[in-house]
């Protein structure tokens, strides 16, 4: 008996995920929001000790310790962002991403303004997939009105009405033709007729 048998390593891992993927892009979107606001808490506390080195012109920042992260998001404002980020689609979320990091690198904003610029990105996000949503709405209906009208223009151009050419008789017709026609007015066309 070998001991490859006792040892799962020779299986493969079995990592299906049972997470939605809702769920993902909320996770997802949610560890860039945090890195994000690491990354801008270090920068700030870099530009804060330039300022400090320049106007003392002594450099302790050698004897400064800072906490992992002091800056958190309130929990009401993070599951406000977790619900916003719960209405973009999967396919956003690479987009989303991006958009985000570019604004940061556009404004290097403070700490605190982290979380507004991505609620603006998501709201911008969720804005654009209306819109997307609704264009299709548009199109579907436009489609099926299409179908429809195509199908009655078809059965009305085969089913013309003329007025002058009867293959039917009539009684009133056989007592039309007896009679004279009477003159008409000038501006009225004259109808006859030729058979």
């Amino acid at each position: 008996m070998s001991l490859a048998s006792w040892f799962r390593w020779n299986d493969p891992p079995n990592r299906i995920s049972q997470r939605s993927p809702t769920e993902m892009v909320v996770e997802t979107l949610m560890m860039e929001l945090n890195w994000q606001t690491k990354q801008a808490e270090k920068q700030q506390r870099e530009r804060e000790n330039e300022y400090r080195k320049i106007k003392t012109g002594v450099d302790y920042g050698w004897l400064v310790s800072y906490p992992k992260q002091s800056y958190d998001i309130s929990p009401g404002e993070r599951l406000q962002l977790e619900d916003m980020c719960t209405k973009i689609h999967p396919s956003y979320c690479g987009p989303v991403i991006l958009r985000f990091r570019q604004l940061i690198a556009e404004y290097e904003p403070e700490v605190q303004e982290v979380s507004r610029l991505f609620r603006s990105v998501l709201q911008e996000a969720a804005e654009k997939i209306k819109e997307e949503e609704d264009a299709k709405k548009l199109a579907r209906q436009w489609n099926t009105k299409n179908r429809t009208s195509l199908s009655l223009a078809t059965f009305k151009s085969r089913s013309r009405i003329s007025p002058f050419i009867s293959d039917i008789k009539t009684i009133s017709e056989d007592v039309e033709r007896g009679t004279q026609p009477t003159r008409r007015v000038w501006s009225m066309p004259e109808f006859r007729n030729a058979k």
